[in-house]
């Protein structure tokens, strides 16, 4: 499958399934409620007990020290307000996994809904259907995350460890020779940088044909990295596909990024036009978001097909195409079948006359 035909398709695919965009918009929406309501109150109870004057804390803007240098004895007051602070830390400890919890819903039943449009259900979108693969897919997506999530610790552990590496060396060789050590110091952080874009562009190829797989082939959450990972090996093109996806939503957002931000050194609208452009961003990162899983999506199924690694290669008969079809017309009847030439002519031959025909 071409690059430019599983782009359309997962243009179009997320043209037809449009409403996906209002839901993202909406669980900002509730998101943004949900803020106020379990982090803001504790906040504000805490100020108003700890006597702080907000207008000069904000005035001053020197972070936690400022906070902290408030008190003159910062454990006296830890142990005096413990339960404030456990109750504030709690309250956007909830707000947190609330926030991912509605997240990874939203994305069950976003690649739910894309993954059956792709298979070919002529159903149109509908909120049950949403719901439905969003229940379906929840808990397969928190494992997912979950290992995801590991993998991403892993890469960054790696990555720290040949950057200590680099650091040696280029200690090591300022003591020598401080031209050396410079030259050694370029050379070595663009090779790390290089090895640092690849594996994180190689992370996020995983991860979205991972949901791939999950959607689509329902498979488990270690299965579906072991999945995307062996795809990927087999289908190289698969991930230059990722990256000139990811480099075409990079490029358009900077592009809509640098046309709309002059418009917020506007006179007295400037802050009103800064607030519609930050929503206008917003609707385009994801309709870009969804638009890239659409093509990931397809291409996922098109080479799988062609491969012969899953449904039914491109090309070949169905099962219901496999039968032959038998002309009916002038079949005699049940029974009355001729017999074989061979056999009329052999029992000719021992009785001397044709064989009866038996009714």
């Amino acid at each position: 499958m071409k690059f430019t035909e599983a782009i359309k398709n997962g243009i179009a695919t997320i043209n037809r399934n449009w409403q996906l965009i209002l839901v993202q918009i909406g669980a900002m929406f509730v998101s943004f409620v949900a803020f106020f309501i379990l982090v803001v109150p504790p906040l504000a109870i805490a100020f108003i007990i700890f006597g702080l004057d907000l207008t000069e804390l904000l005035k001053e803007l020197s972070g936690l020290g400022s906070i902290l240098g408030s008190f003159h004895r910062p454990s006296e007051f830890l142990s005096k307000y413990f339960g404030l602070v456990v109750l504030v830390l709690a309250s956007i400890l909830i707000y947190l996994f609330a926030v991912l919890a509605l997240g990874i819903f939203v994305l069950g039943g976003s690649i739910g809904v894309i993954s059956r449009s792709i298979k070919g259900s002529a159903e149109e979108f509908s909120m049950k259907t949403f719901f439905a693969e969003g229940k379906r897919l929840f808990i397969p997506l928190v494992g997912f995350t979950t290992v995801i999530g590991l993998m991403f610790i892993v890469l960054a552990f790696v990555l720290g460890l040949f950057g200590g590496l680099i650091a040696a060396i280029v200690s090591l060789a300022r003591e020598r020779e401080a031209i050396l050590a410079l030259f050694l110091g370029i050379f070595f952080s663009s090779i790390l940088f290089l090895v640092w874009l690849i594996m994180i562009l190689g992370a996020f190829a995983v991860t979205l044909y991972g949901t791939a797989a999950i959607a689509l082939d329902r498979t488990g959450p270690v299965k579906s990295v072991q999945t995307s990972c062996r795809y990927l090996y087999r289908h190289p093109q698969a991930f230059y596909l990722y990256c000139i996806v990811f480099g075409g939503c990079i490029i358009i957002s900077f592009m809509l990024f640098s046309m709309g931000y002059p418009l917020k050194s506007v006179p007295l609208i400037g802050p009103l036009f800064a607030m519609f452009f930050q929503f206008t961003m917003y609707i385009s990162q994801s309709y870009l978001g969804l638009a890239t899983l659409a093509t990931i999506f397809w291409y996922y199924v098109k080479t799988s097909i062609e491969m012969g690694e899953g449904g039914i290669p491109e090309g070949a008969p169905t099962s219901e195409d496999s039968r032959p079809e038998k002309d009916i017309s002038d079949s005699p009847a049940h029974g009355q079948e001729d017999a074989p030439p061979e056999k009329e002519t052999r029992e000719q031959g021992l009785s001397g006359k044709p064989p009866e025909r038996r009714l």
